[in-house]
């Protein structure tokens, strides 16, 4: 029987898509061996495979620069065709430039130097400023001095230079196996709705798909101690504690367990109305609660001991928020005004801005930015020096409530018409994504960032559900029942990225976490460090 005939493309092409190019394929392997020092299987690979990493041109350009052999290098860089003009003049200019120097270390030999300057550097036409300072060093000597001299450490660094401005396809970049494969894991991070693990539990095995079970989906503690409607709640900075408000005029301080379970600490009572949010100091060791058109209060968070009482006669506070040095405390008062305080309680400033209603705040990180809401559809962005308006966000509907993104850089916006607008802050402020499924009619409904990378915006709902969206695509990917009240607000621990904390009506607070039965790597719990 005849043997069957095997097709060129076969011979020439690797992997089922024939798309890959085989040529290609064995000299970027062959650099990745190089550059993991595996020399010897990389001279074998070229010698089995009879495909060079290098051209015979290429190899003897890299020899001659090493050499020193700088009249000879520009012969040889003439030879490769693969050059373009551009690319041609930028490596001659970088090797001539050698030959130059060489001859100005020289005695007697200033008028070569200057030759090579006049008939070879400057008929290439760039690098202008380069060729007057090595002019400047014919007429006085002192300057290239300071330069590197011709040693073999010199040359190898001339050879890097000169080989980076040369085409992959002439010399592959020493990390270019490990470029494809970073961003072939980027692609199927991102093609995976449900991404919710670090890099460091990425494998290259098999091909990348989270699944639902790295999401927190299963209630894993219901913390029944408010006595009445628990309106917020938010986790500290560093995830081991969690602080939670409510209508019954208390705040509570919970720990967060090394093995996830989430326990009672203390119970701040000296609040004469409900208290409306709690906001931790950038160390975590103190906690701020606003009472509903009431005073604020700093606690100790470690002991639960009320260290300061913040009040002014006739005015009420709405809301609060830290410096991120710890230092200042911003308020926003029922009469439309700012006031900021240090710790101690003397107040450092106070304006008012008559179209405000300062119920929602935040202090940018760089403390350059006070983010307020003012006029019901619009926030504003005060210069924290200037107290002027640095820039505006102009909605489409009423906004109810805000949060920043940890790196500042993106806002999420609550609205009453059932949107969630994801605005980018950069440059000009635009809208980048927006999240719909949730219901609001009535209450003030917070949202959230979250999970790894903050990849998820979670949000309460009227209707008795925790959501889940996937933040990129905009898709809703869960929507989590066993409140039975309005859920008001949620938060996600910025460290344990698969631990969810939602609050409601129904006075609970709801511990979320992956469900191990959907846990199809088996990696349960983990934290950053």
């Amino acid at each position: 029987m005849a043997q069957p005939l095997t097709s060129q493309r076969d011979v020439d092409s690797v992997g089922s898509k024939g798309v890959i190019k085989r040529n290609e394929y064995v000299r970027i392997i062959t650099r990745a061996l190089y550059s993991l020092n595996y020399n010897m299987t990389a001279d074998l690979l070229q010698e089995e495979s009879r495909i060079p990493l290098d051209s015979s041109e290429v190899k003897l350009l890299k020899k001659q620069v090493l050499d020193g052999n700088w009249e000879e290098s520009v012969k040889t860089l003439c030879t490769i065709s693969l050059l373009d003009k551009a690319t041609r003049s930028l490596a001659s200019f970088l090797i001539l430039e050698q030959k130059f120097l060489k001859f100005l270390r020289m005695d007697d030999n200033v008028l070569d130097a200057l030759n090579v300057l006049r008939k070879e550097i400057v008929p290439l036409g760039i690098n202008l400023n380069r060729v007057h300072e090595l002019a400047a060093w014919i007429i006085s000597p002192s300057g290239y001095r300071n330069t590197d001299q011709d040693t073999e450490s010199a040359r190898s660094e001339i050879l890097k230079k000169l080989l980076n401005l040369l085409p992959p396809s002439l010399v592959i970049p020493p990390t270019r196996l490990e470029t494809i494969i970073e961003e072939a894991l980027d692609l199927q991070r991102g093609a995976c709705l449900f991404h919710n693990i670090f890099d460091s539990d990425l494998s290259l095995y098999p091909d990348h798909q989270c699944g639902r079970g790295r999401l927190p989906s299963s209630i894993k503690q219901i913390l029944q101690v408010h006595t009445d409607e628990v309106w917020f709640l938010q986790f500290s900075h560093d995830g081991k504690y969690l602080a939670s408000s409510s209508k019954d005029q208390s705040a509570i301080i919970w720990q967060v367990m090394d093995g996830g379970k989430v326990s009672w600490k203390h119970t701040l009572i000296g609040h004469q109305k409900p208290v409306l949010t709690v906001s931790w100091s950038p160390d975590d060791n103190q906690l701020l609660t606003c009472g509903e058109d009431e005073v604020i209060r700093r606690w100790d968070a470690n002991l639960g001991q009320c260290l300061h009482v913040y009040e002014k006669i006739g005015v009420g506070f709405i809301s609060c928020a830290w410096s991120p040095d710890g230092r200042v405390i911003l308020a926003g008062m029922t009469n439309k005004s700012f006031s900021l305080w240090d710790v101690n309680g003397a107040e450092l400033d106070f304006w008012e801005e008559n179209t405000l209603r300062i119920s929602e705040m935040a202090i940018t990180d760089a403390r350059d930015m006070i983010v307020s809401i003012c006029r019901g559809d619009t926030i504003v962005f005060l210069d924290w020096e200037e107290k002027r308006c640095r820039k505006l966000i102009q909605e489409e509907e009423v906004i109810t409530s805000f949060s920043l993104s940890k790196d500042n850089k993106f806002l999420l916006v609550n609205l009453t018409n059932q949107e969630i607008h994801l605005w980018s802050l950069e440059g000009y402020p635009q809208v980048v994504a927006r999240y719909k499924g949730h219901t609001r009619s009535r209450f003030i409904i917070r949202s959230c960032f979250g999970g790894c990378e903050e990849a998820f915006i979670a949000s309460g709902s009227e209707d008795t559900q925790v959501y889940v969206w996937h933040r990129r695509s905009g898709k809703l990917i869960q929507a989590l029942d066993g409140h039975s009240g309005a859920v008001n607000c949620v938060s996600w621990n910025p460290v344990n990225i698969y631990m969810l904390a939602s609050a409601s009506d129904d006075g609970a607070i709801r511990i979320w976490g992956p469900d191990p039965r959907m846990d199809q790597y088996g990696l349960g719990f983990k934290s950053c460090t």
